[in-house]
C-alpha cells in the first residue's frame, strides 16, 4: 500500500486533494467507524458494479471526506482505479478489491488527520 501512496505523491493532480477544516471537524463529529460505513457504502453505490452508467463522473469533488480522498487516492472511477491500481474494468468488484479501496480511503484520511495536529 505504501507504493501506491508514494506514485499517489508524485501525481501534481492526485496531490492538490486536502481536507479542509469542515472534513475534519464532520470526520471528528461522526468518528472513523461511521466515516468507514459511508466509504463502503460510496464504493459500493458507485464503484462495485460491473456496469456504471456514469463511469468517470460518478463521484463529486467536493462535499465528504471521503470523496476527497478518492479522487487523491485515484478510487473514484473504474478508469483510474485500473490505472492505478490495475483493477480490471466491466467486472463486479470482489469483497477483498472493495476492502482494498475502502483501506486506501481510510488510509488517506488517516494521513491528513496526522497531518493536521
Amino acid at each position: 500500500m505504501n507504493d501506491i501512496f508514494e506514485k499517489l505523491s508524485m501525481s501534481k493532480f492526485r496531490s492538490s486533494f486536502k481536507l479542509k477544516e469542515k472534513d475534519f471537524q464532520y470526520i471528528e463529529d461522526k468518528g472513523l467507524d461511521k466515516i468507514r460505513e459511508h466509504a463502503y457504502d460510496f464504493v459500493n453505490k458507485r464503484l462495485a458494479p460491473q456496469y456504471i452508467e456514469n463511469d468517470g463522473r460518478q463521484t463529486p469533488t467536493k462535499g465528504h471526506p471521503v470523496f476527497i480522498s478518492e479522487h487523491a487516492t485515484a478510487t473514484c472511477c473504474r478508469g483510474c482505479l485500473y490505472k492505478w491500481h490495475k483493477i480490471e474494468k466491466n467486472k463486479k468488484l470482489s469483497k477483498k478489491e472493495i476492502d482494498y479501496v475502502v483501506d486506501i480511503i481510510m488510509k488517506w484520511i488517516d494521513i491528513q488527520m496526522k497531518g493536521k495536529k
